[in-house]
Order: C-alpha cells, then structure tokens, then sequence
C-alpha cells in the first residue's frame, strides 16, 4: 500500500511572510549599521555584552538578535548568540569576506524607488523611473564602484583563473569596469597583460586607484565614457564584459556585442560573466529573480537563459559559444569565440 504525507491546510503564512520582508532588509541594515555581528564574533554574546560593545540598549539588542536567529543569520543556545556560518564568513567586519557595506548600493534611494514603483513598470514593461540606473554618470555606480567588490573579488579570481587556461593574453578590455576586479585579476594572471577600463568617468576613478593599490596601475588604462560611444581601438585578446548586457533588450545587445566583436583580434575571446536563469526562467532562484531588478531599473533589460546569449553573440558574428562549468559567484561565464 502507497502512503501520501498528509496535505498540508492552506495557510496565509506565506503572504505575510512576503508582505512583511522589508522587516528582515531593515533587521540587516540596523545589525551592519550597529556592527552586531562583529561584536558577537569576539565571544560571551549576551545581549548585555553585546549592547555594551555596540552602544546600544540591552532591550533592542536582544529583540534583533532572536529575530536574526529566527531568520538563520544568528544561533542561540541558552542565553549565548553566535553567528552562523555565513554571517561569520560574509558579515563580521573583520573578515576578509565581509560584504555588509554591499548595502550602500543595494539600498540606494532609488532602487528602492524602483521597487515602490513596480506596478508601474509591469504595466509599462521597463522602468517607472524613465532610464532607471541607465542615466550618464549616474552616482549610484560610484556606489556600487565602491560598495561591491569585496563581493566580487574571489568571482574575479575564479574567473580570471578559468580564462587563463587558454593561454595569457595581452591586450584587454574591461567593458563596465566598475571597481576594476575582473581585469585586475587578469592582469595579476598575466604578466604582460595590458588592461584597458571602459566605463563612466566619476565610476573608473574608483578602478584606477584598485589598480594602484594592487600593483598593476603601470598596466591599466582607462577609456572614459558611454560603451556604446567609446571608441575601443582594436587588436584585443580579450574582451571581459562583465554583467552589462543584462541592461539591455537583446537587439541592442548585438549591437553592442558586434562593436566588441570589431576590437578583438582573430582568435579572441569574449568573455561574458551574468546572471543566467534556466530555460524555465525560475531557477536557479537567485539567477532568474535578476529579472525582476533588471524590470524596475532599465527600459528593456533582462536577465538571459544561455540559448539567448548564444544567439546574442552568433548574432553579433562569434563563431562560436560556451558555457564554462566554473560559476563564478552568482555569475555564470559564457565565453563567445571571435
């Protein structure tokens, strides 16, 4: 005889689980703000110890920290909090790994803008803020600049490691530069490698003082203005274009892609790092709710399945398509060949 786990009743659980979500953004930006998950990571977490380290009342203190355990990022055992592997990895800001100051650019203004305003963009099919994160020298990039790359370094690095196994190149281009990483991580697997950053200019002023600080600022240049305007030059072994196309509709994209396709040297590469959803365009989560952010903050962008960035890129005259197995972060690697 076959046995069936009872059904579960319907529950209204899950909807105010949902509607009440901005508890748990709002629980985070208090517990980075008050540096709480440092101060558990030193050991004797009560809540009065924990208060005297953060200057804050013993009340508030314990009320965060059950519902940070409520939510996972906390443990409790008796009195004693302690941090859970993640929170230890990624929010103790002592830790090399440490991404709280993400929230800079997580939680600007206008993302959270953009969200308020959703139902305005599912009707419209783009942003209700016009051209959303698009906007020349927009500031919020700088932010971004600044705020993402410890969250971006180790991807950087696994990336930089994929691609060096066809060989070192070395003449680079870094399209969207942003922070820097991806091509200063290849110029650190590269000796000879010469990197040139495309990007807005208040955005490469935060990527040339990384590439001071790592020692690669002899080997990096920097190529100001729209990606789309800038003149690349040509004769690249590479071209690293990481999460950009996700902005656009994919004519566009092709557009752009076949202006990348010109600067490469016969034989070169594209490399493209993005949120790639699955066919069904809802796993793996994280990947295909991209698509979600991409709606209230660009005109047309999308988060795109691998068939899509192949056609993309044939498109745009690559003979050829990968996916590389390596993920890189939330990132996947597809690699166009010229």
């Amino acid at each position: 005889m076959t046995t069936t786990a009872a059904h579960q009743p319907p529950t209204p659980e899950r909807f105010f689980s949902a509607i009440n979500a901005y508890q748990q953004t709002e629980a985070m930006k208090a517990a980075i703000d008050l540096k709480l998950f440092t101060a558990i990571a030193e050991g004797n977490a009560t809540a009065m110890t924990i208060a005297k380290r953060c200057e804050a009342s013993e009340r508030g203190v314990r009320i965060l920290c059950d519902f940070l355990t409520i939510h996972g990022f906390l443990n409790k055992e008796g009195a004693d909090y302690s941090l859970a592997p993640d929170a230890a990895l990624f929010l103790n800001c002592n830790s090399p790994a440490y991404v709280g100051g993400a929230i800079e650019f997580l939680l600007t203004e206008h993302l959270r803008e953009g969200y308020k305003q959703l139902a305005g963009a599912v009707r419209c099919g783009g942003s209700a803020l016009g051209q959303g994160t698009l906007q020349p020298e927009n500031p919020d990039w700088v932010k971004f600049a600044r705020a993402m790359m410890p969250l971006v370094h180790r991807p950087a690095e696994i990336m930089a490691v994929e691609l060096r196994k066809s060989g070192e190149v070395h003449k680079v281009l870094d399209v969207a530069a942003s922070h820097g990483i991806f091509g200063i991580s290849v110029a650190k697997h590269n000796p000879a490698a010469q990197i040139y950053a495309a990007d807005w200019k208040n955005v490469l002023e935060v990527a040339s003082r990384n590439a001071q600080v790592m020692g690669v600022a002899d080997r990096y240049h920097l190529l100001p203005g729209d990606a789309f305007e800038t003149d690349f030059g040509s004769g690249y072994d590479l071209a690293l274009i990481p999460n950009f196309l996700h902005h656009f509709d994919p004519p566009t994209c092709v557009t752009f892609m076949r202006k990348v396709h010109t600067a490469l040297a016969r034989g070169g590469r594209a490399a493209i790092a993005e949120f790639v959803p699955n066919p069904d365009r809802v796993t793996p989560p994280t990947a295909a709710a991209f698509s979600m952010t991409m709606l209230i903050t660009t005109p047309a962008g999308d988060a795109y399945t691998f068939a899509e960035l192949e056609s993309i890129s044939k498109n745009a005259g690559f003979a050829r398509v990968e996916l590389a197995p390596a993920e890189i972060g939330l990132n996947r690697l597809v690699v166009a060949y010229r």
